[in-house]
């Protein structure tokens, strides 16, 4: 059987393998009315937001919202034909 070493060599040679961060971070905490408080984050980020509540906005403003985030299908388009081009213009550029 190996032995593992569980010191300080260790952590030098590679990453730790652990899900929480032993520090704490400053971040900027946007509420959902526009302000700003810096705080303590376990995790480095640089800005997180707060979650919009849409049963405070008015009903318009909320059906805008979610056409932005849930757009519609694009509409298909229709293709070009020929019919209404001259061909005796482009002969020139014909090879022969």
């Amino acid at each position: 059987t190996a032995c593992v070493r569980s010191n300080s060599n260790r952590a030098a040679i590679c990453h730790l393998h652990r899900q929480l961060y032993g520090r704490r971070y400053p971040v900027l905490l946007v509420s959902t009315d526009g302000s700003t408080v810096r705080l303590r984050y376990s995790e480095p980020k640089r800005i997180l937001m707060l979650p919009l509540d849409s049963s405070t906005l008015p009903e318009a403003e909320r059906k805008a919202r979610l056409r932005r985030q849930f757009p519609s299908k694009p509409k298909a388009k229709e293709e070009e034909t020929f019919e209404g081009i001259d061909l005796d213009t482009y002969k020139k550029f014909w090879k022969k």
